[in-house]
């Protein structure tokens, strides 16, 4: 796992290198003149697109006045992420303040330590999700309530014919034969209902860990880049796909939406051509929406599938109802959404549900001191419905593009939930940030 860390923090060298030049105020085109390189092959380091390392390492740390190795070993962004939102978690429960102003200072030196925190917290998680998947069974399931019902019936059914049996009143033979016979029968059912029971009440630890069904999808999904390979062939099988998944009940049937879509999209948008154009275009939603004479909405999945290792940069999504309910989410370095606690409303995603139909073009800042700028498009789309007096379903779309080129636009502030958001004047601000978040002054 050090290993592995490592790796990111070397790959992350460009973006520490932005972080302190925005911190003292330093144009790129000074800093490359005063080193001797390119501005563009400076913006290309930043973004972490060109290791670095050696004389020129040294002589840009130089002119930003740091050591070389605060800009290789500092601490991933997503773990510093994942850090405060443990901290966040169970703030209430500890007996001592947590010191999040200094979750950098420790995942940097302590990268080991900080892994085992995020872990142990993403553990807590999936314990309490399954305390309450299990709660939820208890409570709501009517198959469980059903083979409940059964076995107290066959024990009542089979205590009643047990008193008039052993009761004062005598019986003849006939009548006493009966009796036995319905004795029997009722604990054969009896029997098949406690198997019934036990067996339904027995699920695999693998089903309660993954319970609710949209993260079951997801990490389905994740496993294939979100790139479904078998739906780009002329003669995919979707049901086969959806059979050959491992996936159970709820996350079957959320596959199987998910596929039927995919499939559709592919139809419209086949991958080999929509490459090729993706290419051309830059990867320009309204371009290749032109090009192809389709829906924004199709070419944002049609963009969050591509698959990986082909040259493609990485995009992000998200999808939510009417009611905001996150429900799909493609994590990107610098981009998640958090789908308990709330996501912070500032996102186009939910903007776009106030516009139907109208797509969204933003450049947005992530709080923080690295300012990190993500680039986002978004659409909310309908689906008609054949009926009359029904609600029309609304579904937005959101894609998301790390590390955009540096432009003079001034960018939306967003953040990722209210509870590890350092902005105090935030208007959509649902509740106070936890205790030792730095909080800033203005948006």
């Amino acid at each position: 796992m050090l290993e592995e860390l490592a790796l990111v923090t070397q790959r992350l060298a460009g973006s520490r290198i932005r972080e302190k030049r925005l911190d003292r105020g330093l144009r790129q085109a000074a800093v490359a003149e005063t080193v001797g390189i390119s501005p563009s092959y400076l913006n290309l380091i930043e973004h972490n697109r060109r290791r670095i390392g050696g004389k020129l390492l040294s002589d840009i740390a130089r002119v930003l006045g740091v050591e070389p190795a605060l800009l290789v070993d500092g601490a991933d962004a997503d773990m510093l992420d994942q850090m405060r939102h443990a901290a966040s978690q169970f703030e209430a429960d500890l007996p001592a303040k947590v010191e999040v102003a200094r979750a950098e200072e420790m995942a940097a030196r302590y990268p080991g330590w900080g892994a085992l925190i995020v872990a142990q917290s993403e553990r807590i998680a999936a314990l309490g999700g399954q305390v309450q998947a299990l709660s939820d069974r208890m409570s709501h399931d009517p198959q469980l309530a059903g083979s409940l019902h059964d076995v107290i019936t066959a024990v009542s059914a089979i205590r009643s014919a047990a008193q008039i049996l052993v009761g004062p009143e005598k019986l003849d033979e006939d009548w006493q034969r009966r009796f036995h016979e319905n004795i029997h029968n009722d604990s054969l059912r009896l029997a098949n209902s406690s198997e019934a029971l036990v067996a339904y009440l027995e699920a695999p630890d693998a089903d309660i860990d993954q319970a609710d069904p949209a993260e079951q999808l997801e990490r389905y999904l994740a496993k294939t880049g979100f790139h479904l390979a078998p739906l780009e062939a002329p003669d995919a099988d979707l049901q086969k796909l959806v059979a050959d998944s491992g996936l159970r009940d709820g996350a079957k049937a959320l596959l199987e939406s998910q596929a039927t879509q995919y499939l559709k999209d592919a139809a419209l948008l086949p991958l080999a051509g929509f490459e090729d154009a993706c290419r051309v275009r830059n990867y320009n939603p309204a371009a290749l929406a032109q090009a192809f004479q389709a829906s924004f909405a199709t070419v944002l999945r049609r963009l969050a599938s591509l698959p990986t290792g082909q040259g493609h940069p990485p995009i992000g999504m998200a999808a939510c109802d009417a009611a905001g309910v996150l429900t799909l989410v493609k994590p990107v370095p610098g981009f998640a959404l958090p789908r308990t606690g709330g996501a912070c409303p500032l996102w186009p995603l939910y903007a776009a549900l106030n516009r139907p139909a109208q797509p969204i073009r933003l450049e947005v800042a992530l709080p923080g001191s690295s300012a990190t700028r993500l680039l986002c498009y978004a659409i909310a789309d309908t689906r008609p419905s054949p009926r009359f007096d029904v609600p029309t379903p609304v579904q937005s779309t959101m894609l998301v593009m790390p590390d955009p080129p540096e432009t003079a636009s001034i960018a939306q502030p967003v953040g990722v939930s209210c509870r590890i958001c350092p902005r105090a004047n935030c208007a959509s601000r649902r509740e106070p940030a936890m205790k030792g978040v730095r909080v800033e002054t203005a948006l």
